[in-house]
């Protein structure tokens, strides 16, 4: 199977990717709440790992296991207390588990830098797990279950990154920001933009979760954001030396590659809902 892929051009990978991918991840989202927080959760526990890993490949030593526990229980903690089943005080537990980090690190006596590790293994949980956390409290805002929401997100940055790449690969010319992705040019950007322009159109004229003014700012924050979020997630490979977070996705690298966008805009659009709601 891989052979065969491997002899695919990289757009035949993405699409692949996404015909096998995009609709169970749409499904397990619509179903119910406890499929979309255990979506989110086995997500967030891949990407994390990812994430640690590739520290690992430039000399840094990360609580990679715990550092993944905890951001996975942060996960689980938001779905729990957002559907009502344990108190909102339970987020405390998020402390105690998060101060354990340094007394590892404490007992690792082969460990020439304990805090730059340790300040790693807290990147990997607020880079990564918190925003997969903030988009289960997104989907179950106000005590009610809002799927569409998070369809609606991942449809707009979907559209955002396939409009890019199109307008990017035939018209790019002037680059966006060449120190950190060489490849990314202005033309895609705007291709993005207005891929994502008529994808928030849509959600606006058919569902009635956002106002047609909400949809059309997440969209914005989107576009931005993602943007943003796929450049830094640029940088971090830039300072490693390598292309891509993995190869578990054809055509898109790894988690961290396909989900880069996901994690900047997330902090960004459950703070403009719940400002505005």
């Amino acid at each position: 199977m891989k052979q065969a892929l491997a002899k695919m051009t990289n757009l035949q990978q993405r699409v692949i990717a996404a015909v096998a991918g995009a609709p169970l991840i749409l499904f397990m989202i619509w179903y119910d709440a406890w499929t979309l927080a255990l979506l989110f959760c086995f997500i967030s526990a891949l990407t994390q790992r990812e994430f640690y890993r590739l520290l690992g490949l430039d000399g840094f030593e990360p609580l990679t296991a715990y550092g993944t526990v905890v951001g996975t229980m942060i996960c689980v903690l938001a779905y729990f207390v957002e559907t009502n089943q344990i108190s909102t005080g339970s987020y405390f537990l998020i402390c105690p588990a998060s101060s354990m980090i340094f007394l590892i690190k404490l007992y690792k006596k082969r460990d020439m830098k304990p805090f730059t590790n340790i300040g790693f293994t807290f990147l990997g949980i607020i880079y990564v797990a918190m925003p997969f956390a903030l988009l289960i409290i997104l989907a179950l805002r106000d005590n009610a279950f809002h799927p569409v929401t998070i369809i609606g997100c991942l449809l707009l940055l979907w559209s955002s990154d396939i409009g890019a790449y199109f307008a990017g690969t035939y018209f790019g010319r002037r680059k966006l920001f060449e120190r950190v992705s060489p490849k990314k040019s202005w033309e895609g950007s705007v291709g993005g933009a207005i891929a994502a322009g008529l994808v928030a159109f849509a959600l606006a004229l058919f569902d009635n979760e956002l106002r047609p003014w909400q949809w059309y700012c997440v969209g914005a924050i989107i576009v931005v954001t993602g943007t943003y979020g796929d450049l830094v997630e640029s940088l971090f490979k830039r300072s490693i030396a390598i292309k891509d977070s993995g190869s578990s996705i054809p055509g898109h690298g790894g988690f961290l590659d396909r989900f880069d966008g996901l994690l900047l805009a997330a902090p960004f659009i459950i703070t403009f809902l719940k400002l505005f709601p």
